[in-house]
């Protein structure tokens, strides 16, 4: 992408804002080398990326990207063999330290699965590991940058000899300071350091009295910093032993130097993979400030922008307008009057096509979809410049004369008031004619003008749609709504009328326009009127649609789960039948076993034949008993009335009866919709006092079954706090001693409000979260006194 592109539709704004999300100095300078790229894989993964981050954010609120440095020149200096100071060496041990903790918080979001980041788990993967040097650096500088006592145990016999003797100057000093003559002799009776050694505050007039070397002396020539000779000889020690540290100082970083020197090119990539996900970050932040989405993109030169917002502008400001084109329409022109938007308009289909292609959210609704094109092309001047000179025709024909040259059918081209600046019919003539070329030539093209003759353009132009900026002629104002299929008109009587113009005047304006512009204002008029409708209509169908759809999902939601509760009831029936089988055969192997013992201990008469046929009957006798049960236990259905609630067995789902339309047909509602219905496949649906009634009768003397677990998920805070209070008295009534609560995860208040219940509760002994079996912290494993 050109440069000058870039700027005239000011992507280096853009990428200005998005540096400011940057949280380190070396993602705001590869932030600055960020441009739209033109391979279609590369838009895809840079897109995915940001998606991917905009993820996290929402899931974790941040990522821990603190303590990173751009570490890149300290690298390059040690790969020189040079020494790097504490200081740089502790920025690099912050920075190994820094991806050290972005590598565990993107493990542990792979370890929860909240999210899938198969981007984020390869830039994790590729972080060369130096905790090594990290411990290294650490162990011999502090976190100010100063190299510590253990560094090396030279440094610290070095220090312990020289803290030694600094404390034996001290004293030494501190004795003059303290003595009979002191308050006389000394300005101040304080040690204190002049030229890296201990001296003390003399009176001019006394300074023979203590002798030694003067290194100071005050602005007024009053007072001397004297070290008196007594502690010269002690200084020199100090001074000797602070050269020794310095010296040791220099191995120690000379050592630690060396060893980044063999880890120089793993740092390198360390510091390049930190900035491409700060970046990542950087553009995610963006677009939840900016209330951007991630687009579709496709190679076909198809552009869809739901409800597109110029990102520049502030929100509650910018008109949004659902812009698209690029299929059977793959040329716009945009007639009608100045300040109406057309601008505007056409810097934000090519900002957020370099946007999108620069991996970035755009500021439009889900769903939208963007082009990868090779080159983008702007011609855009001052529209609102009263400068009409030939100078202005002839840097507009510059730019237009290099996109003709370097042009093709993969390029977006952007003509802002094509043809302006000259003579009106031969810049129409012109624009016409520059639109054939690019137009004919397979280009995507959106192009603005004042000329009426490009009215008529995109009516005889396969490929070709009009467009214009709707305009308020109540307020006198734009409304910046752009109308695709509508040419502009110019309204200049309509706004005259309503300024005051006298109507005599207006009416024989009319006459000099001629009777055919006149019919093709009031065609305008009325395309804009039809048009605003259709868009009207087109809103309350798309509700409808998104409702019957969610209705739809809904109901094959419920039949899913329908049959799965059917196959798992059918697996209990068989389960069970299967118990009671195995039990009746039990019995009757024991009665058989009887009947035998009383034949040989009595001598009875029993044949063998007679105890199989016994044992027969036996065997038959639980299926027929367990066959007139359910027959008994099934009441016969009542007769279907209007108003009834039932079942719609065919899709699991719940109506009310509206009208019977035929003996066997039932008009019957579910949610929104209607429809006809056999009646063999309705159910009646007892309402539901009724079934609690039946459930009050049916657990009546005897105590209902109690889970170990209950599930709130779903519930409001009141309900959840009502249920949790019950079924904790359930619990203790029958003697649990844990039992667990599932509240899920979401935003954490439903969690926080049990866990508060259950603090004041007296019979909660403890509470905590449950463990990585249990259900981690979306559940809460409480312990029962």
């Amino acid at each position: 992408m050109e440069n000058r592109v870039l700027k005239t539709l000011e992507f280096d704004k853009i990428r200005d804002i998005v540096a400011t999300h940057c949280t380190s100095y070396a993602g705001r300078s590869y932030m600055e080398k960020l441009v739209p790229v033109t391979d279609y894989n590369e838009v895809v993964r840079l897109l995915e990326e940001t998606d991917e981050g905009l993820s996290i954010l929402r899931v974790r609120g941040n990522v821990p990207m603190g303590g990173i440095s751009d570490i890149r020149p300290h690298a390059k200096r040690a790969q020189m063999g040079g020494m790097l100071s504490a200081y740089e060496l502790m920025e690099t041990a912050n920075t190994i330290r820094a991806s050290r903790i972005l590598r565990q918080f993107i493990e542990a979001i792979v370890a929860d699965e909240e999210i899938t980041i198969p981007h984020f788990i390869a830039k994790k993967e590729a972080i060369p590991i130096l905790t090594g040097l990290e411990h290294e650096i650490n162990g011999a500088i502090d976190d100010n940058g100063h190299v510590v006592d253990s560094a090396s145990s030279s440094l610290r016999t070095i220090r312990q000899g020289l803290r030694m003797q600094e404390g034996r100057v001290r004293d030494k000093l501190e004795s003059y300071t303290r003595g009979k003559n002191a308050s006389k002799m000394l300005s101040d009776s304080i040690v204190t350091i002049r030229n890296d050694r201990f001296v003390i505050p003399v009176k001019a007039e006394y300074k023979s009295h203590y002798g030694g070397v003067i290194h100071d002396m005050s602005s007024s020539g009053q007072t001397l910093f004297i070290e008196p000779d007594a502690v010269v000889q002690a200084n020199n020690e100090i001074r000797n032993l602070k050269m020794k540290e310095q010296e040791e100082i220099e191995k120690i970083l000379l050592e630690l130097s060396a060893k980044v020197q063999e880890v120089a090119h793993d740092l390198f990539t360390l510091v390049t993979i930190l900035s491409e996900i700060d970046i990542i970050l950087a553009k995610s932040k963006f677009g939840i400030a900016h209330k951007c989405t991630k687009p579709a993109v496709n190679n076909e030169g198809y552009i869809r922008l739901a409800k597109a917002r110029h990102p520049l502008l502030p929100i509650e400001e910018a008109v949004a307008n659902t812009i698209e084109f690029g299929k059977e329409i793959t040329t716009i022109v945009i007639t009608g009057p100045n300040t109406g938007g057309k601008t505007v308009t056409l810097k934000t289909v090519g900002l957020c096509t370099l946007m999108a292609q620069a991996g970035l959210p755009i500021p439009a609704l889900d769903g939208s979809e963007i082009a990868v094109f090779d080159a983008v092309y702007a011609d855009i001047g001052d529209e609102q410049s009263i400068e009409q000179s030939l100078s202005t025709f002839s840097s507009h024909m510059v730019n237009i004369v290099d996109i003709i040259k370097k042009y093709d059918d993969r390029s977006l081209i952007i003509f802002d008031e094509l043809g302006s600046g000259t003579d009106p019919q031969e810049g129409a003539a012109l624009a016409i004619s520059i639109l054939d070329e690019v137009h004919g030539h397979g280009a995507r093209v959106m192009a603005t003008t004042h000329y009426p003759e490009l009215k008529a353009y995109g009516f005889n132009r396969p490929g070709v749609a009009n467009a214009s900026v709707e305009f308020d002629i109540d307020t006198l104002s734009p409304t910046y709504r752009l109308l695709i299929g509508v040419p502009g008109r110019s309204n200049a009587f309509e706004i005259s009328k309503r300024l005051g113009l006298q109507e005599r005047v207006i009416e024989r304006a009319k006459t000099f326009t001629g009777t055919d512009r006149g019919e093709v204002d009031s065609m305008i008029a009325s395309l804009e009127t039809s048009r605003v409708q259709s868009e009207k209509d087109a809103e309350e169908t798309h509700g409808i649609l998104l409702e019957t759809e969610r209705l739809k999902r809904q109901l094959e939601e419920k039949l899913a789960e329908f049959d799965e509760k059917k196959e798992q009831m059918v697996a209990k029936a068989r389960e069970k039948a299967k118990k009671i089988v195995d039990e009746a055969r039990r019995e009757s192997e024991a009665v058989i076993s009887e009947l035998r013992a009383l034949r040989l201990n009595a001598g009875s008469n029993v044949k063998e034949h007679e105890l199989i046929e016994a044992r027969k009957r036996l065997e038959a006798a639980s299926p027929a008993e367990a066959k007139k049960n359910a027959v008994k236990a099934k009441a016969a259905p009542r007769p279907l009335q209007a108003g009834d609630e039932v079942k719609v067995l065919s899709y699991g789902q719940k109506g009310t009866l509206i009208e019977k339309v035929s003996p066997t047909e039932w008009i019957v509602q579910i949610g929104i919709l209607k429809m006809k219905l056999d009646q063999s496949g309705l159910e009646y649906s007892k309402p539901e006092k009724e079934k609690q009634t039946v459930v009050s009768a049916s657990v009546k003397g005897r105590n209902a079954y109690v889970k170990l677990e209950l599930d709130l998920r779903g519930e409001r805070y009141e309900d959840a706090i009502i249920r949790t209070e019950k079924y904790l008295d359930d619990a203790i009534l029958s003697n649990y001693h844990q039992v667990s609560i599932i509240h899920g995860k979401g935003t954490g208040a439903l969690r926080q409000g049990v866990q508060q219940y259950l603090k004041t509760h007296s019979k909660v002994k403890n509470y905590r979260y449950g463990e990585a079996g249990e259900g981690g912290h979306g559940v809460t494993v409480v312990e029962l006194k």
